[in-house]
């Protein structure tokens, strides 16, 4: 700022030639030292996708402010509803042989409405929990929940027992609707006892005025360390980010999108369902995966874009090579978790898929998609990114699990290349709204005087990387939680069913790698109570009559006592470094055998053949 006055003031005391001069002068030297910059930003051979998704954000970031100030706002509802005025009949729904238009799916929506309305007594602001599984009948139960003003509730159909009930509860639901096999749907009313049979009327039900962009519109939930699901709540500004997500991505409303993930996760409903209602597409929708029926089914469909996880990519790559297998329309990729060597593979056997991997989590305030052909990275830093949504990435220590701080009390940051723990700014922008009925897991999440005294941050418990060319690399995951079939599995609920068996004191609960795979599987080192012997065929009923499938521990180590931290929390570094090689771990281990219904002893042979594949997991 001295330098310019000084320039100004040496500008103003010479002639009008000799200025001009001056101004050349001045702008040849600023130009020559800005130079470097420019060349080194002209020449990366990222700078025109960096420019392309950057325009592409803005405009729906534009988009998005239009839509706050519509009165009444406009919703991803409201989306759907114009392209039912715009394309009545085109497909809105493929699934297992039958087909529905966009107006035949407003028009059930029209009667669940209705018949929610008439028989529940349901009124604006109510909340229902939906337990089922993908099907049609999901997403017209939603619409016509949101046509009531009311919240829906995801739950994850594969839980159980005291996670089922806690799930109920945590998010205020009035009504819970459920599938009951040959009879459709069963709809209880609390204290969720009484059945209350659907009626169908075709009278046409309009949205509520009054909802706004701040109000809930869905309750997903997320694992975490209370050992119980939490209820994320997504508003419906939440929404409509999530659904922005295929149009960053190069999906046009000509695509035709197969969703094989549950409709329950943020995957599936908010990347899948409502970014295939913002196009204003074709939805494939599948029960569940299935590999072998894959490509089949997308070239049956014509379908151009789909979704996946890690693992779904991984199940593709492991089936027979055929001679057809590039004989398909799909052009894009959208998921998250694969790993490098998997992507590779995939793009090798199945040709030039556009692979857009993102990093994000459901109650997240930051999130990143990887736009260009870059392998192995889940985004990349960018000015307009960085400035709309602030983050940065902070030394952390695995040991303590917490971030490292100097001697203000401020958290350090990460050097680039530096593994670090991603923390999102909160903002008016960037907001982190926390979870349902829990304030206290809410405040964990909330990281204070992370950069300057008073400053607030969301905690992802996320370790990622910056590169030297500024891409983003997923590392892993802190604290109690793991991921495992692209399932996010809470340590201390797994610990909390193992503890319930006679024969076991106390359980330290942990995810571990397995050659091949994904993810972490499930690991337990237990200690047994004095005087008692291991039960397999206990615990074995134990873990599958109370756990999902991917939250079953599938092997057990039997320890003496355990490490313990100064804050007296068991630790479990070690342990996941130990990992299952019977060789290298001196303490009894034991493998869930499926077929025995019992744990049975981890053999060198079972071990060998759980990393040939031979044993499936």
């Amino acid at each position: 700022e001295s330098t310019l006055q000084l320039f100004k003031f040496s500008v103003a005391n010479v002639s009008v030639t000799r200025r001009y001069k001056m101004y050349i002068w001045f702008t040849i030297i600023a130009g020559l030292a800005i130079l470097p910059v420019l060349l080194k930003t002209l020449f990366d051979p990222y700078f025109v996708q960096d420019c392309s998704y950057m325009l592409n954000a803005l405009k729906h970031g534009i988009r998005l402010a239009k839509y706050k100030k519509k009165k009444p706002f406009y919703s991803i509802l409201d989306c759907f509803l114009d392209a039912v005025k715009k394309q009545p009949n085109k497909t809105f729904l493929h699934f297992e042989g039958t087909s529905h238009s966009y107006v035949e799916v407003d028009k059930q929506s029209n009667k669940v409405a209705r018949a929610l309305q008439t028989r529940a007594n349901l009124k604006q602001g109510d909340t229902v929990a939906l337990f089922l599984g993908n099907d049609p009948c999901y997403v017209w139960i939603w619409m016509g929940l949101a046509k009531l003003g009311c919240a829906a509730a995801l739950l994850n159909f594969n839980i159980r027992s005291k996670s089922l009930l806690h799930c109920f509860s945590c998010c205020g639901a009035k009504v819970i609707i459920a599938a009951a096999g040959k009879d459709g749907l069963r709809v209880f009313t609390r204290p969720y006892n009484r059945p209350m049979a659907a009626i169908h009327l075709s009278k046409n039900t309009k949205p509520l005025a009054s909802i706004t962009f701040k109000s809930p519109a869905l309750y997903i939930y997320t694992s975490g360390t209370t050992g119980l699901p939490k209820a994320a709540l997504v508003t419906h500004e939440r929404v409509w980010a999530a659904s922005f997500i295929q149009a960053v991505s190069g999906v046009r409303s000509d695509d035709v999108l197969y969703i094989n993930l549950p409709l329950y996760h943020s995957a599936g409903f908010l990347v899948g369902l409502t970014g295939a209602i913002e196009r204003g597409l074709t939805v494939v929708l599948k029960r569940k995966f299935s590999a072998s029926q894959f490509w089949e089914d997308c070239r049956k469909h014509n379908v151009t874009v789909m979704q996946y996880i890690g693992e779904t990519m991984r199940y593709l790559c492991n089936t027979p090579k055929k001679d057809n297998e590039r004989d398909h329309k799909v052009r894009i990729a959208i998921g998250n978790g694969v790993r490098s060597d998997i992507w590779t593979e995939f793009l090798n056997r199945f040709g030039d898929i556009a692979i857009r991997e993102l990093y994000a989590a459901t109650e997240g305030n930051i999130g990143f998609i990887n736009y260009t052909s870059k392998i192995g990275v889940v985004g990349r830093v960018n000015f307009l990114h960085r400035r709309m949504f602030p983050y940065t990435l902070i030394k952390f220590d695995i040991e303590k699990e917490e971030p490292v701080r100097n001697s203000n009390g401020l958290c350090i940051k990460a050097a680039k290349g530096e593994t670090g723990l991603l923390v999102g700014k909160i903002t008016k922008y960037s907001p982190f709204v926390g979870y349902a009925g829990n304030n206290q897991q809410t405040e964990k999440k909330r990281l204070r005087d992370v950069l300057q005294k008073g400053d607030l941050y969301f905690n992802t418990g996320d370790l990622l990387r910056i590169d030297e060319q500024n891409f983003v690399q997923f590392q892993d995951r802190v604290g109690d939680t793991f991921r495992w079939k692209g399932e996010n599995v809470a340590t201390t609920e797994v610990a909390d069913i193992l503890t319930m068996v006679d024969c076991i004191e106390e359980a330290n609960v942990y995810g571990v790698k397995v050659e091949g795979h994904e993810g972490r599987i499930g690991m337990a080192a237990v200690k047994l109570k004095e005087g008692k012997e291991f039960e397999g065929a206990n615990t074995f009923s134990q873990v599958t009559n109370y756990l999902p499938t991917y939250a079953r521990p599938r092997f057990i180590r039997i320890q003496s006592s355990f490490e313990m931290t100064g804050t007296f929390k068991m630790k479990k570094v070690s342990l996941v470094e130990d990992g299952f090689n019977p060789a290298a771990v001196h303490d009894p281990l034991y493998f869930l055998d499926p077929a025995m219904k019992t744990y049975v002893p981890l053999t060198e042979e079972i071990y060998t053949s759980i990393n040939n594949r031979e044993i499936k997991l």
